[in-house]
């Protein structure tokens, strides 16, 4: 069912008690469809919004059938999900007043954003500019690449990789109604290929910017919904960077991305990912990947920024002997709330997971929410599956709610999770006071500490001292 059918159609119905039954081409009973149409008028802000996505998409190009298949399955989702509440389990401690009380304007044209471009700070690699959701930017060298690599858009893609790359697009489980938003408004697809048996040196670094920015008085909030499909075909190996930057360091503004990946078997993806939103913005974020047997998955993270920061990471593991590394470190250091729900799925022997979460709240008002769940099946028997999450509070009524969840259903399994939460050990004070060093820069040193492990497991130097520098900055 197209997205413009669904809004048509679903606009024209007066009220709940009529009970409509709409038509589908897809093998959904007219009952399934009617449930859903009366599911989204109990909340018209869903439905305004995916009006206002659909008119914000309308003077665009024709997009390709995979963009177009990722539309309409969304617009049908979206149109079934009311906006999420504190009542709802997944955003219980997640507060999205943020946005659902603003005036929300998907940005539906490309604009060259001249002041950004021209004060990039230099990389030596690889690497597209997006800026509002729109590619602006994209620097390959003559011998950056190896052959048989492709980055760039989706409308771009060589014929001989076009059908290769369609088959997965689309494919992935539904996230929330964030994600469903996403699929709706995104106006171009990024695609990262890796060949099979390839293995690409230096990253490849996508970097984010929010060019438009709102108004915080009249609540005007400018969404940008850029979205990023990567395949690393068997035996292949590849990095990719995210940097998200708000022009304005108190820009208002909503980036609503989202990045599917599928690893396929013995490949290897190194994912880097810097979030430093401007303060008063709003970032949801969707991560999903797809594991095949013997492939290696690795996240390092580190979010600062945000007034509302969420990460949403979901791993599936689709063979035996595959590994799953997730090394996060979020900072609060105003009135933020950020966020990390994780889950990774088990269904295979000898599976592995390694989770480390990190955060520090630095501010009395400031909130970090950690939910994490691994789930090891059935048939997922010699795993060994490890989470472990540890938070520093700085400031008195600062806050951090944590929810582990290890869900174990195979018997032959090594599983571990851990949680701690507390202030600066007065021990480790003391021992730099009685060697001369003041209490400031003990409680300083201590903190910027905590955050370098997470910081040393990025594999590249120049991210490294980038999170470093920015952490530094902000302490």
């Amino acid at each position: 069912m197209a997205a413009a059918t669904v809004l048509g159609r679903l606009s024209l119905i007066p009220n709940l008690s009529s009970k409509p039954k709409l038509k589908s081409n897809r093998r959904t009973t007219s009952t399934s469809v009617s449930v859903r149409a009366q599911a989204s008028f109990s909340d018209p802000f869903v439905l305004q919004l995916a009006e206002s996505l659909e008119d914000s998409l309308s003077a665009s190009p024709s997009s390709s059938l995979p963009l177009q298949r990722i539309r309409d399955s969304s617009a049908e989702t979206l149109l079934s999900t009311p906006w999420p509440s504190r009542k709802d389990e997944p955003f219980r401690f997640t507060d999205t007043s943020l946005i659902r009380s603003s005036q929300i304007e998907p940005i539906s044209t490309q604009q060259r954003n001249s002041e950004i471009l021209d004060n990039l700070t230099e990389t030596q690699f690889t690497n597209a500019v997006i800026i509002d959701g729109f590619v602006s930017n994209l620097t390959i060298g003559p011998s950056d690449l190896p052959d048989g690599v492709y980055f760039g858009k989706y409308s771009g893609l060589p014929d001989e990789l076009t059908n290769r790359i369609s088959e997965f697009i689309g494919n992935f489980d539904s996230g929330d109604l964030f994600w469903s938003i996403n699929g709706m408004g995104a106006p171009d697809l990024m695609v990262i290929y890796v060949p099979e048996g390839c293995k690409v040196e230096n990253p490849i670094y996508l970097r984010y910017f929010s060019g438009e920015t709102g108004d915080r008085e009249s609540k005007r909030l400018p969404v940008s919904n850029p979205r990023v499909f990567v395949l690393v075909e068997e035996g292949g190996e590849i990095g990719i960077v995210e940097e998200f930057v708000g022009k304005d360091e108190e820009g208002f503004y909503w980036t609503n991305p989202v990045l599917e990946v599928v690893v396929q078997k013995n490949a290897k993806l190194k994912h880097s990912y810097l979030q430093k939103e401007s303060m008063a913005s709003a970032h949801i974020k969707w991560t999903f990947v797809r594991q095949e047997a013997e492939s290696e998955y690795e996240l390092v993270e580190v979010s600062t920024g945000g007034k509302l920061g969420r990460h949403n990471v979901h791993v599936q593991q689709l063979g035996p002997d595959t590994l799953t590394e997730l090394t996060t470190f979020h900072m609060c250091v105003n009135e933020q709330t950020l966020d990390l729900h994780s889950k990774i799925i088990l269904d295979h022997p000898r599976g592995a997971s390694r989770q480390l979460h990190k955060c520090i709240v630095a501010h009395s008002s400031g909130q970090a929410v950690f939910d994490g769940n691994v789930r090891v099946n059935r048939f997922a028997q010699q795993t060994n599956a490890g989470q472990l999450t540890r938070s520093l509070l700085l400031k008195p009524r600062a806050t951090v709610n944590i929810k582990p969840n290890l869900q174990i259903i195979a018997d032959d399994v090594k599983c571990s999770h851990g949680a701690a939460i507390s202030d600066l050990e007065e021990d480790q004070l003391f021992y730099f006071q009685a060697r001369g060093i003041d209490l400031e820069t003990a409680r300083r040193a201590l903190i910027s500490s905590f955050g370098s492990e997470v910081i040393e497991k990025f594999p590249n130097r120049e991210i490294r001292d980038q999170a470093r520098n920015h952490v530094k900055g902000l302490l």
